[in-house]
């Protein structure tokens, strides 16, 4: 049984679940499908569009599935998909997809802080950490795991690998590739995320693994050159092919 405030509206066509609480003020659209067990605290927006699963929590000011920023949107039929046991903080925009990819997915049991803003038709993975007033422009992939600090800045089209940290105020243009700490102005490599990876229960022989496939990578000066030096070299985990299929991928091309 759900419950909700006299003080909200819910659109007669909207799909609701069982067992969420919908506090005051709240306003959910036509063309929303929410699951089960999903909190909305007051003053929650959900958009046209909206997909969200389970055991969610919407803070209040949240506002998602809302129309993208973006001068090409006419209007045609997107969708933002939230899946299951996310935390959504106070004044977390998520804007729905474009006609370029059609929806914008949010994955499972991230936490995204205060004021940040999710843009059109980009991707977060699962289990990601993303600080208070980041940014992600349109199209940006986030892998599983990342953690983004306060006041990042990330250009359209970028992909932010798993597992990394990244530095609060920073702000890319590039690809950030996966297990390493990206920091300092204008932004860079600055080492292996050794703190972050123990605690995800990597053993030190594959962080020394992960580590010297970056000083092969880095050490030469066309990227291509270092992965095959890390394919000469090293053993290839599913890690190490992760860095490579990464780097051998991007369109931004990686910080140095």
């Amino acid at each position: 049984m759900n419950q909700i405030s006299p003080l909200a509206y819910i659109h007669p066509e909207a799909k609701i679940g069982d067992g969420n609480i919908i506090g005051p003020f709240c306003y959910i659209d036509k063309n929303t499908v929410i699951g089960d067990n999903n909190t909305f605290q007051n003053s929650v927006t959900i958009n046209y569009g909206a997909r969200i699963g389970n055991n969610n929590e919407f803070f209040p000011g949240a506002s998602i599935s809302t129309k993208p920023q973006d001068l090409k949107f006419k209007g045609e039929d997107t969708i933002c998909i939230v899946g299951d046991n996310n935390s959504i903080r106070e004044n977390v925009t998520i804007s729905r997809g474009t006609a370029s990819k059609g929806e914008t997915i949010v994955g499972n049991n991230n936490l995204l802080m205060e004021n940040m803003h999710v843009a059109h038709d980009c991707v977060v993975g699962n289990g990601c950490i993303i600080g208070n007033s980041t940014k992600f422009a349109g199209e940006v992939i986030v892998d599983d795991n990342a953690i983004i600090s306060a006041t990042v800045l990330c250009h359209q089209f970028c992909r932010i690998g798993g597992y990394v940290m990244i530095q609060g105020g920073s702000r890319t243009s590039q690809d950030i590739p996966p297990y390493i700490i990206a920091g300092k102005e204008p932004i860079r490599y600055a080492g292996v995320n050794l703190i972050g990876l123990r605690r995800r229960g990597f053993d030190n022989e594959l962080i020394q693994l992960i580590h010297e496939a970056y000083r092969l990578l880095y050490s030469k000066g066309v990227l291509a050159e270092g992965i095959e030096e890390i394919k000469q070299n090293l053993k290839i985990t599913p890690e190490i092919q992760y860095i490579i299929d990464f780097v051998s991928t991007s369109k931004r091309g990686i910080i140095r």
